[in-house]
């Protein structure tokens, strides 16, 4: 998949506007995928991100966030940490499939199939350009952010 443009979907978004890939050529894209809302791990990542977003603006980049929480969390998630990047509801695991991000974890001993945290590098012709997979939070975005400053 790596170098290849990334196939269009479609999912439901907090904000006004629908989310389509398509409809977001000519831009830069991150698209990280997170287990869950408001658990420490994934408000941390989501935290860091919106810390550096203006710097991802500037480098002509859009960030969004994806996991199969509801629009509902979402919303709530996005509101209390003032988030300034829409967050994509996968209930159906669509793009979780395309991303082939879904994982057998373990979970207090019990196997659980979840979202492994991933992040994904679109260039602006919607090529994909840089994976990562079982990421570690500390210092993540900022990782994400030199790269997309070098394409």
């Amino acid at each position: 998949m790596m170098d290849e443009i990334v196939c269009d979907f479609e999912l439901p978004v907090t904000g006004e506007k629908p989310f389509r890939l398509s409809a977001l050529r000519g831009k830069k894209i991150v698209l990280y995928f997170y287990p869950r809302d408001s658990t420490p791990g994934c408000t941390t990542e989501a935290q860091q991100f919106r810390d550096l977003s203006p710097q991802f603006k500037a480098a002509g980049c859009e960030i969004f966030g994806i996991s199969r929480d509801s629009l509902k969390s979402h919303q709530n998630f996005k509101a209390k940490q003032e988030l300034p990047f829409e967050l994509l509801s996968d209930g159906d695991e669509k793009a979780c499939a395309l991303f082939g991000v879904i994982k057998m974890k373990n979970m207090y001993g019990k196997q659980v199939r979840g979202i492994e945290r991933s992040t994904f590098v679109l260039d602006a012709a919607g090529v994909l350009r840089r994976e990562w997979r079982g990421v570690k939070v500390p210092g993540h975005a900022q990782e994400v952010l030199d790269f997309v400053k070098t394409l």
